[in-house]
Order: structure tokens, then sequence, then C-alpha cells
């Protein structure tokens, strides 16, 4: 059994965009696959399916916990292919939204992962969580 630290993944960037727009990029799914995977299911209510499909051969599944509009949004995370690590509901995603100046500092916060977990999903959000800036201020257009 795989040992889960309590240490989180933490990541923080501020969007030239509202807290409502952003929150529609965890929300909407046509807004999510801008920035991250390529088809998403998803239902913004507690208890509902956040899922989604990164390549045909990654799926992500969880469902939201928490959803307080346009500043909080809590969802689970984990790995519904073959070996994947945590597994669907084996993890938390919990991001923040605070309205700065006319724009928004969002945080992220992953917990629930062991080290080993940790690492991959540190590059993962490295990776993809700078892509829902332009993701966004497109929107602004």
């Amino acid at each position: 059994m795989t040992q889960v630290q309590h240490e989180a993944i933490e990541r923080e960037l501020t969007i030239k965009a509202t807290p409502e727009t952003v929150f529609s990029f965890f929300t909407e799914p046509e807004k999510l696959v801008q920035w991250m995977g390529t088809v998403a299911r998803l239902e913004p209510r507690p208890g509902g399916k956040f899922e989604l499909d990164y390549d045909g051969e990654n799926f992500m599944r969880g469902e939201y916990v928490e959803l307080v509009p346009y500043s909080r949004i809590v969802f689970t995370w984990g790995w519904a292919n073959e070996g994947g690590s945590p597994r669907p509901g084996g993890s938390t995603v919990e991001v923040t939204l605070t309205p700065v100046g006319e724009g928004t500092s969002l945080r992220l916060r992953h917990i629930g992962l062991s080290a080993e977990e940790r690492a991959s999903h540190s590059d993962g959000w490295d990776h993809f969580l700078p892509q829902i800036v332009p993701a966004t201020e497109m929107q602004l257009a």
C-alpha cells in the first residue's frame, strides 16, 4: 500500500479575467478542454461527475464536492485507466478564485497524493495550469 503524504501540490497564478469567467473553465466542458484534455463530461453540482479524457488513453474520473459560485471549486481526482494512480476519487483538487483588480488570483491545491504521485502530478499541473491563462483571456477579445 502506498503511503499518502500530507504535503499538497500548490500553484497560484493571476489571470486577466473575472472570477466568473475563470470559474466557467472548471464547470463548462467546452471551456475545460480549451486548456486541459480533449473531452470532458461535467455535472457541476456536489456529487456530480468531473470526468476528463486526456488523449483517448488516459481518463481522469472524479466528482464535484463543493461549488461556491465564482470563488471555490473542489473535486476528487483519480485515473480510471489500467495502472493509473491515484484511482478515481483517490485525491482532491481545491481551486480558490479571488478577485484582484480587474483580474483573478487562482490558487490550486491538490491533496491526498503519495510522494510518487505528487511528482508526476506536479509536472502535470505545471504543464496544464498555465494554459488556462490564454484560454480565459481570449474570452475578453
